[in-house]
């Protein structure tokens, strides 16, 4: 073997990094007698050869004999790393276009699939069970794999690695046309679902349903029972899944299509009472992916949600307190369950350490429940607080996972303008004592979120505003206060002359018209910074709010509507109808910007031109007739993950109906 690793020209090769000159050395090392060594090793050739996937490398092509000689010899220490490399690369070889595909691959796999099938014989079930994974993932017809698989399915007598088997054989039979060979691995496959073994009926299921699309619902009963059995544990030493009981939750779940009944009631089997920690925390995580990609399964998961608020595990009851905030509004018949937590001080063992009150403090204000104040207060006042220190975004939109974290502070209290008064003491106590400047600016943004209710903060504000360290956080609070922090207009005109241009002097100029100032400050520094600046839609949306004022920067408007760039194209659209009250060139921009909002496709920019398209009203027509159908379909409008799943979708559902009854089209209630 080592003779022809030389003979490789492998500095003209490629591999994620580069030349691929470094591969002979690894290869050796996965040999050498050193186990920490040799897995180091193996870990780096991963690295090197797969990464993250994407493409089949020249240098994969030229190392995959040699990989397949180290995993056959019993005396490397890394042979299974280094055949579960072997797997990576075969799954990856089924999945990339041709242009992403070294022209050498697939004959060097042909020549070295003989050895990956002797490997189901190894004397050790790891690499069996590794082998088996390699062989169900590679792309090589059925007829070359199933006598083999079936063959070692017959003599092997190890439960773990007969799972990995059962898996195999199902995807190696997708890849075989009908025919007594296929009959005949359908047939084991189908009496596998009355086997004894809970967890190889599972394995059928999973085996099968990519051929009978109704099997897995109509085996509810047999699904849950091996989910939620001991022996569910045995997935975690499989190659094909390693994981346990919360993985094979997952997994199972995506059986399922959406939120169909089957998917519901698989969902609230798993949330039934269970003596594990782990199935019950499993069974929220799959409870949070349901809800955050639909709104139908909410009343029939609700009562198992709540049941767990009493959970003698930590992050059970952090759990379900935080899904419930998510729901927000939709649990609010639950407060009184959720305000039981409020002295529940009890930590997560995550970095930032969240307690269960602090979920409870959130649920409680995701329902309006003046509950909530006090420990918020506290918390604002500089108490230890699991709430994030930073704004997070998580996940996709169409990701069916559920990260379970709190928002930052100022996010929370943002929801909470109906209760200013109470809340104003301890803000206004902050400000004055704070000297984060990051603490300041969050906490005025909140003042500004809740825009005229703020105004006791204003002799605060202004105290501030004499600061040349923190100033443009107390102008952000009193361009939201608006006309009630007019006490602070001198000072913002002083601050907007002292600052010339850039982003303080637009502040400061814009802060000052707010407060009931004058416009031109504002219109000179902001008709610069919408032409000048990279991103010009934060202008943009401030020249919208002068409306007819900016009537002087019409052209540039009307330039800025035809933008590459949608953020800018809507924002200058909106500053245009508001400057001139021109329907027939800007509605048609705001409504090509929601056109994928009909079918379901949310981005970020599309609520703030939704709510353009409200404030327009009759007009916009078009878009409310587009999206009348919207606040009624059942799957959630989102961007981000995590509780901005459930905001984001309640927002844009919000707009659409604003939308709906200012264009006189009417409103669904959803």
């Amino acid at each position: 073997m080592w003779e022809r690793l030389g003979a490789v020209d492998w500095a003209g090769l490629e591999h994620n990094y580069g030349s691929a000159e470094d591969v002979p050395g690894l290869l050796h090392r996965c040999a050498g007698p050193d186990p920490t060594n040799a897995e180091e090793a193996a870990g780096e050739l991963l690295n090197l050869l797969f990464h993250q996937g994407g493409w089949i490398c020249s240098a994969a092509s030229a190392a995959l004999p040699f990989l397949l000689h180290l995993a056959a010899d019993p005396h490397t220490p890394s042979r299974r790393t280094v055949l579960e490399l072997v797997g990576m690369l075969a799954a990856e070889g089924g999945q990339v276009t041709e242009r992403f595909m070294d022209p050498g691959w697939a004959p060097a796999w042909e020549r070295v699939l003989p050895e990956v099938l002797a490997l189901l014989a190894d004397p050790e079930p790891e690499i069996r069970r590794a082998a088996a994974d390699a062989a169900g993932a590679c792309t090589s017809p059925g007829a070359l794999l199933l006598p083999e698989l079936l063959r070692c399915w017959r003599a092997e007598r190890d439960p773990v690695t007969r799972l990995d088997l059962v898996l195999a054989l199902g995807q190696a039979l997708r890849r075989e046309p009908a025919g007594d060979r296929s009959d005949e691995v359908v047939s084991r496959l189908r009496s596998l679902l009355g086997s004894p073994e809970s967890q190889l009926r599972l394995a059928a299921v999973h085996t099968l349903a990519a051929g009978d699309p109704g099997l897995a619902a109509g085996r509810l009963d047999l699904l849950l029972d091996a989910v939620r059995d001991p022996s569910v544990e045995l997935w975690q030493h499989t190659s094909s899944l390693e994981s346990g009981a919360q993985g094979v939750q997952v997994w199972t779940a995506a059986l399922f299509a959406g939120a169909s009944t089957a998917s519901v009631a698989f969902t609230q089997g798993l949330l039934a009472d269970h003596p594990d920690e782990g199935q019950r925390i499993g069974a929220l995580a799959q409870a949070g992916g349901l809800l955050s990609q639909w709104r139908s399964p909410t009343d029939a998961l609700m009562p198992a949600l709540v049941a767990r608020l009493d959970d003698p595990v930590t992050e059970v009851r952090y759990r379900a307190a935080e899904l419930l905030a998510c729901l927000g509004p939709s649990a609010a018949a639950h407060a009184d369950a959720v305000a039981g937590l409020l002295g529940d001080t009890a930590a997560r063992t995550t970095r930032g350490a969240e307690t269960v009150a602090e979920a409870a403090l959130w649920a409680l204000a995701r329902m309006n429940d003046p509950r909530c104040l006090p420990g918020l207060a506290d918390i604002t006042a500089g108490s230890r607080s699991g709430f994030a220190s930073t704004s997070a975004f998580f996940g996709s939109a169409r990701d069916a996972f559920h990260i379970p974290v709190l928002p930052t502070l100022d996010e929370v209290l943002v929801h909470l303008p109906d209760h200013a008064d109470l809340l104003l003491p301890a803000i206004c106590d902050r400000l004055g004592t704070a000297t984060d400047i990051h603490v300041l600016q969050r906490l005025c943004d909140v003042l500004a979120a809740w825009g005229p209710v703020a105004q006791p903060a204003v002799p605060h504000l202004l105290d501030l505003l004499g600061d040349d360290k923190n100033w443009t956080a107390a102008a952000t609070a009193l361009a939201g206060i608006g006309p009630a922090g007019g006490a602070g207009r001198e000072l913002l005109l002083a601050r907007s002359t002292a600052a010339g241009s850039g982003s303080d002097a637009e502040l400061a100029a814009w802060a000052y018209w707010q407060v009931g100032g004058d416009p031109e400050p504002a219109l000179k520094v902001l008709g610069t910074a919408a032409a000048e600046s990279g991103s010009p839609h934060p202008a943009l949306s401030k020249l919208a709010a002068l409306g007819r004022h900016a009537a002087g920067v019409t052209a540039l408007l009307r330039t800025m509507t035809g933008a590459a760039d949608t953020w800018t194209r809507i924002e200058a659209a909106h500053a245009l109808w508001a400057a001139t009250g021109d329907t027939g060139s800007t509605v048609p921009v705001l409504l090509e910007a929601v056109q994928d909002l009909a079918e379901d496709t949310y981005l970020p920019v599309m609520l703030p031109a939704v709510r353009h398209l409200a404030r327009i009203g009759e007009a916009a027509r078009p878009a409310a007739h587009l999206l009348r159908d919207l606040p009624n379909r059942d799957r959630r409008l989102h961007y981000f993950g995590g509780w901005r799943a459930f905001t984001e979708d309640e927002s844009v559902r919000t707009a659409v109906d604003e939308l709906l009854i200012t264009a006189g089209v009417g409103s669904t209630h959803w």
